[in-house]
């Protein structure tokens, strides 16, 4: 059976990157050798693996990135650290 990846890198700039993978360190050293110029990590390197979570249906890898990708940063720190129980509360959404 087949496993994909869901990860997210911080960046040098401390921006955070979302990212799918089905080889994660094969792809975390393509981002930090800069083998893709046009990528978003490529002038943000050294690039370290802060989360990934594993799946063994792509879809669902691929749905579950999508989703992370619209977090805010305030939300994507929150999974990274485990602190699960506040992520219904830090949508990206602010409301007056």
């Amino acid at each position: 059976m087949k496993t994909y990846y869901v990860y997210i890198l911080k960046c040098f700039d401390k921006t955070y990157y979302t990212g799918f993978t089905s080889d994660l360190y094969s792809r975390l050293a393509e981002h930090n050798s800069g083998k893709h110029p046009d990528s978003y990590t490529f002038s943000r390197r050294p690039v370290h693996l802060v989360f990934y979570s594993e799946f063994t249906e792509a879809s669902l890898a691929i749905d579950t990135e999508k989703k992370i990708k619209k977090w805010s940063k305030a939300k994507k720190e929150a999974l990274i650290n485990g602190d699960f129980e506040v992520l219904p509360n830090l949508a990206k959404k602010k409301f007056n």
